[in-house]
């Protein structure tokens, strides 16, 4: 398989789910055996390079999901669906929808045009639908991923990926998005929750890291100093106008721009190919060299809160983070089935940020009766703590109304799921999440204290290529 269709893998089993529960992130020289991918279903992502995603633990000829149509050219088409309602706790009970139709072209410049090593994406998005938690729960990070960036169709990504030196070194840079390609896993989005999937929410919260499925000009390198260990850096405009309601992606020119973001990072990464119990380590940040909104003080320097003025604009934040995913339990070491343990630290460290640190520890089971090889189990636990500047806000709201009460410094966003592979196109992934302490950043005028909230959700993955039968499927023939 050339570089071409392995990035189409990515966004395939990103946006579908359908075997990403089984991929490990690849190292350099990711090859046709070994189809790889992850989850861009919102903040969610793809990844710009083929070797930051894994690799799928059951080879085939094609990467799962793909319709490879000749000459160089592959395609994928899927739909993500996400149900959610809180029965019990949030402002008021309620329920929502959202989805996402993903449409993506790989070519692969070395059989199209004898470019060794060359490759382009393009990736169109429909986004429509509704958040529970903006319109039900009033906390600030959906339980529903694929909502957000626009429910609207949009061109998601166009780029030129260039891999040197034997695979050691891979470049891509057009219209891209931070998070296709730095602080995500395989593992994220087996789960609903936006606190983890498609990436750590702290990130987001705290910087302008470009997110899925809005793009703007990027680019990235990662260079492998050995087989299991690379250096990733990139750089990324940022631009509020692309985020606007109704965007079409079309827009290419830098007008609105506010700088830039800067993630990096040096890593440790297997697979099944060099491991049998393959690993992911990695330690990095990022610089965000760009305009933000204060969290608390209006442009005369005053809280905001209180004088109902604009708040201010400030420029440079900054952030450092440590993530892992290990798998520990392998009982038949010729199969992908097993236990994975996966965690996150995060923390600011520069900038008046609304967040303090985020923690995050989970664990996913792939393979959980017999005759069931593809279905996983999978809970996820993780905290924001919520920086005095954003407590100071509620509070002097709260005071402005007569209340003095305690005010939560964290909100504990926790997922149990249970991933069902259907059929080789289709899975589905109910799940039951709880909220404690739904933060009341986005609303510091409400009275009380926001109850805790339990969402039943239901996650649907369709690979339509699949579907149709022109490509394969987890347990396909």
């Amino acid at each position: 398989m050339k570089a071409g269709s392995t990035i189409l893998a990515a966004l395939a089993l990103c946006a579908a789910t359908t075997s990403g529960t089984l991929a490990q992130m690849a190292p350099r020289g990711t090859t046709a055996g070994q189809p790889d991918g992850q989850d861009i279903t919102g903040a969610e992502s793809a990844a710009g390079a083929a070797d930051t995603l894994g690799q799928s633990a059951t080879p085939a000829t094609l990467p799962v999901g793909v319709f490879d149509i000749g000459n160089g050219l592959a395609l994928s088409a899927n739909y993500t669906g996400q149900a959610a309602a809180n029965p019990i706790g949030g402002i008021r009970q309620g329920s929502a929808y959202a989805g996402q139709l993903f449409f993506g072209i790989d070519g692969d410049l070395d059989r199209l045009a004898g470019i060794a090593g060359g490759s382009f994406h393009i990736a169109v998005t429909n986004r429509h639908g509704r958040s529970l938690s903006d319109d039900s729960i009033g906390n600030n990070t959906s339980v529903q991923e694929i909502f957000g960036g626009g429910q609207t169709t949009r061109l998601t990504l166009l780029s030129y990926q260039q891999k040197l030196f034997d695979n050691r070194l891979d470049v891509e840079f057009g219209r891209l998005v931070a998070n296709i390609a730095f602080l995500n896993s395989p593992i994220y989005c087996n789960f609903q929750s936006n606190s983890a999937c498609g990436n750590p929410t702290f990130v987001f919260k705290t910087s302008n890291f470009t997110f899925w499925p809005v793009a703007s000009w990027g680019a990235h390198a990662k260079a492998w100093l050995t087989d299991r260990v690379f250096v990733h850096g990139g750089i990324y405009e940022v631009n509020p106008l692309h985020q606007q309601p109704g965007d079409n992606g079309l827009d290419f020119s830098t007008k609105g721009a506010t700088g830039a973001i800067m993630p990096f990072e040096l890593g440790y990464s297997t697979t099944f190919a060099n491991d049998r119990l393959p690993r992911n380590y990695g330690i990095g940040g990022w610089y965000d060299a760009s305009d933000y909104v204060d969290p608390m003080r209006d442009v005369t320097g005053r809280p905001a809160v209180l004088t109902g003025l604009p708040l201010g604009t400030r420029f440079g934040r900054s952030g450092v983070y440590a993530r892992f995913d290990q798998m520990v339990w392998r009982p038949d070491p010729t199969a992908p089935q097993g236990l994975t343990l996966f965690g996150v630290a995060m923390a600011g460290t520069s900038g008046r940020l609304n967040e303090d640190y985020f923690l995050e520890i989970g664990a996913l089971q792939t393979g959980t009766f017999a005759g069931r090889p593809f279905d996983t189990l999978g809970f996820v636990i993780n905290t924001q703590a919520f920086s005095d500047l954003a407590l100071q806000n509620i509070r002097l709201a709260q005071a402005s109304l007569g209340i003095d009460r305690k005010i939560p410094s964290r909100q504990v966003m926790m997922e149990l799921n249970y991933g069902i592979q259907v059929t080789p196109a289709i899975r589905l992934t109910p799940n039951l999440q709880y909220i404690v302490d739904p933060d009341q950043t986005r609303f510091p005028t409400y009275r009380k204290p926001i109850p805790d909230a339990f969402v039943v959700g239901a996650k649907l993955s369709v690979d339509l290529f699949t579907l149709a039968g022109f490509a394969k499927g987890p347990g396909s023939d």
